[in-house]
């Protein structure tokens, strides 16, 4: 079949194309799906504590991913406000990750430490105490509502399950751990840790203001 037949017949030109998008998109693809296996954590990283796992929980359920990142971009003036670009490392304990794509808020990546729990407290209470043009909605039965116990032991096992490397005292010790903590807490809790990980930038990056968000 030369080139002016394949070129006039569109059954043979589209199967054809179909193929040779098949075949490149495999060659792209395949090889990455390999690499993630491979990726490893980094050094000293450990998975997420009990509280933190509920809080993460919490992120999830109430859609902070909807307006808030977590990927800061190998862009400078991205790491000049957020810090070091994101490593896949820092995300090999996140199921499913939260990288987002939205920034109605600024980019949490590295909000970690950044403030103060009482300053979290405050400001998910309600936003525009401490930021006044902020659009954020106010969180303030965080405040009130316990943490779900036994649903947040039956999820570590669950991560355990995929190699999260949670041992059996960690996961006997985690109902302890969790008694009589507030929604308020357990999310307070996963925002101080991210970024724990990530290596530092030399220059400190500058406080987020945009979007009155932290």
């Amino acid at each position: 079949m030369n080139h002016e037949k394949l070129e006039t017949n569109v059954g043979w030109m589209g199967i054809l194309i179909a193929v040779a998008i098949s075949f490149g998109g495999l060659a792209e693809i395949v090889p990455l799906m390999y690499n993630a296996e491979s990726v490893e954590p980094l050094p000293g990283m450990k998975p997420y504590s009990a509280l933190e796992v509920a809080g993460r929980d919490i992120y999830v359920r109430e859609g902070c991913y909807n307006c808030h990142s977590q990927m800061v971009r190998t862009l400078r003036f991205e790491t000049q406000r957020y810090g070091h670009y994101s490593l896949a490392g820092e995300s090999v304990y996140d199921r499913p990750f939260q990288w987002g794509s939205k920034r109605t808020g600024p980019d949490l990546a590295r909000v970690g430490g950044r403030y103060s729990d009482d300053w979290h407290i405050k400001h998910l209470i309600n936003p525009r105490d401490l930021v006044p043009e902020s659009n954020m909605p106010g969180y303030p039965w965080l405040a009130k509502d316990k943490v779900a116990v036994s649903q947040t032991v039956a999820n570590l096992r669950g991560l355990r399950t995929l190699r999260h490397p949670y041992t059996d005292e960690e996961i006997d010790q985690a109902s302890a751990a969790l008694v009589d903590k507030t929604e308020m807490d357990a999310l307070v809790a996963y925002l101080q840790g991210l970024g724990r990980y990530a290596p530092k930038n030399t220059a400190s990056p500058a406080a987020a203001t945009d979007g009155g968000q932290p």
